[in-house]
C-alpha cells in the first residue's frame, strides 16, 4: 500500500546517486529537486508543486537517482512502489498523457543539446531533405535512397531541390537494379527474412497478437524507410519483429543513432509534440510493425494501459541513455572522452568476464566508439591507436578488450580534472 510520508524542514528525501524504486506525490509543503547541469557544471533547482510526481524516471527506468530532493518547509508526500503506481494510475489517461508529453519534451531537449555539441548547424527543411538523400546515396544505400526520394517528392512537392531529388531517385533505381542482379543477392535477402522470422515473441508483444490489432500490421523489406527525417509526423510504430536502424544526417554524413528491436516504439515523439521527424528509420532486415496514427493514439492509450506504461518506461530508459551520451560529449579532452565511452559501455553491457576481474570485453567496433564519442572516424582511430600503444586496450576483429577498467576510470577523472583547471 502507498505510504504517507512526513518530512521536516531541512531533511532530504533522497540523494543523487541513491538506488530507490519509490515514486512520490507531493501533497503539501515545499520540495526542491537539485541536480548538476551536465554542460555548465552548475547546480539547477526545480520546485515540485503540490499534486505533482517526482522520482518517476529513475524508478520506472531502474537506474540511480539523478537529483537530490530537499525539503524547504514541513511537507507531506505519498510514496509508492512501481507496481503500486501502475495499479493506481495506468488507467488514468490524463496523467499518463501528461507524463508522456513531459518526458518526450525532455528527450527532445537532450537531442537538441547533443546536436549543438556535434556542431550540426540548423538548416532549412528544403536543404535538410536533400542532405538526407545525399547521405544515403553516398553510403550506397540505394533501396533507402529511392524510398526516401519517393517520400520527399510526395510530401514536399514544392521543394526547391525537386529536380536534384528526382535525379538521385532515378540513379538510385538504376544502381539498385544492377545490385539486385548481382549473384548471391537473393541469398542475402532470404537470410534477413529468416533473421526476422527467428525473432521470438516476448511477453510484451503477446498482448498485440489479438485479431483486433491485425488491421494495424505492416511489413517493410530490408532498406525500406519507415520514417524519413523532416517529414510530418502522423503515425508511430510498435516493432513486432526485425530490427530498425535510426540515423541522422549531420553535416552531410549519415550518423547512426540507435538500433531498435521487437517490443520497442518509434516515431512516438512526433505524435506527442506535433513536430517534424527528427531521424530516419530504416528496416535492417524484414520488419513487421503495428502502425498507429494520431487519431487512435489517445484511444489506444486509454483502452490499453499496458501500452502507456511501456511507453513511459521506454522514455525513462532513452532519457537516461541520452543524458549519459551527453556527459561523454561535453568532455573536451579527446583521450578522456574515448575513455568515458568505455566506462559507459561497462555500465550498460553485460560482461562475460569474471566479476572480480578488471578486464572487460566490449562487442563494439571503432566506428561504434566514434559514434558515441562524437568524433570523426580518423580522430577515433588515432586515439584508439594511442590506447593500444600504451597497452590499455586490444582491438580485435569483432570486439575491443580493455585491460583494466579501473585504470580507465582513473585516467578519465585525471584528464577531466586537468582540463577543468
Amino acid at each position: 500500500m502507498p505510504k504517507v510520508m512526513q518530512y521536516s524542514k531541512g531533511s532530504v528525501v533522497y540523494f543523487e546517486g541513491d538506488k530507490d524504486d519509490r515514486i512520490f506525490i507531493l501533497q503539501k509543503g515545499t520540495i526542491i529537486l537539485s541536480s548538476i547541469d551536465v554542460e555548465t557544471g552548475k547546480e539547477v533547482a526545480e520546485q515540485v508543486r503540490e499534486g505533482e510526481f517526482f522520482g518517476v524516471k529513475s524508478a520506472l527506468g531502474h537506474f540511480v537517482r539523478e537529483e537530490t530532493v530537499r525539503v524547504l518547509t514541513d511537507s507531506i508526500a505519498v510514496a509508492m512502489t512501481v507496481p503500486e503506481f501502475e495499479k493506481l494510475f495506468s488507467g488514468n489517461k490524463a496523467i499518463i498523457m501528461k507524463m508522456l508529453q513531459v518526458f518526450s519534451g525532455q528527450l527532445r531537449t537532450i537531442h537538441h543539446k547533443i546536436k549543438s555539441i556535434l556542431n550540426s548547424a540548423e538548416e532549412s527543411i528544403d536543404d535538410g531533405i536533400l542532405d538526407v538523400v545525399k547521405s544515403f546515396f553516398d553510403d550506397e544505400n540505394y533501396v533507402t535512397t529511392f524510398d526516401l526520394c519517393k517520400r520527399y517528392l510526395t510530401k514536399f512537392p514544392t521543394t526547391s531541390h525537386k529536380n536534384e531529388i528526382a535525379k538521385y531517385m532515378a540513379e538510385a533505381k538504376r544502381k539498385n537494379e544492377i545490385e539486385m542482379n548481382r549473384p548471391g543477392k537473393k541469398a542475402i535477402e532470404e537470410t534477413a527474412e529468416e533473421d526476422a522470422a527467428a525473432t521470438s515473441e516476448n511477453s510484451t508483444m503477446k498482448q498485440f497478437s489479438l485479431p483486433a490489432f491485425s488491421r494495424f500490421a505492416k511489413t517493410y523489406k530490408p532498406g525500406e524507410v519507415l520514417i524519413a527525417e523532416f517529414e510530418p509526423g502522423d503515425c508511430f510504430y510498435l516493432i513486432k519483429s526485425g530490427r530498425v536502424q535510426l540515423s541522422k544526417a549531420m553535416n552531410g554524413i549519415n550518423k547512426n543513432i540507435d538500433v531498435l528491436g521487437p517490443s520497442e516504439f518509434l516515431g512516438e515523439m512526433a505524435i506527442l509534440e506535433n513536430t517534424p521527424r527528427s531521424a530516419t528509420c530504416v528496416a535492417v532486415n524484414t520488419v513487421e510493425v503495428l502502425e498507429f496514427n494520431k487519431a487512435n493514439f489517445e484511444l489506444l492509450i486509454a483502452n490499453n494501459p499496458a501500452i502507456a506504461l511501456i511507453l513511459l518506461k521506454m522514455f525513462c530508459r532513452r532519457i537516461n541513455e541520452q543524458k549519459r551520451r551527453l556527459r561523454i560529449l561535453v568532455i573536451s579532452d579527446v583521450t578522456a572522452r574515448i575513455g568515458d565511452v568505455f566506462l559507459m559501455l561497462d555500465e550498460t553491457q553485460p560482461q562475460q568476464m569474471p566479476t572480480s576481474s578488471p578486464m572487460r570485453r566490449f562487442d563494439v567496433s571503432i566506428q561504434d566508439i566514434s559514434h558515441w564519442a562524437g568524433l570523426s572516424l580518423d580522430e577515433t582511430r588515432d586515439e584508439i591507436n594511442r590506447y593500444v600503444e600504451k597497452r590499455r586496450i586490444e582491438v580485435m576483429e569483432n570486439y575491443i578488450m580493455v585491460k583494466n577498467i579501473n585504470e580507465i576510470q582513473r585516467l578519465v577523472e585525471q584528464r577531466k580534472n586537468i582540463r577543468a583547471v
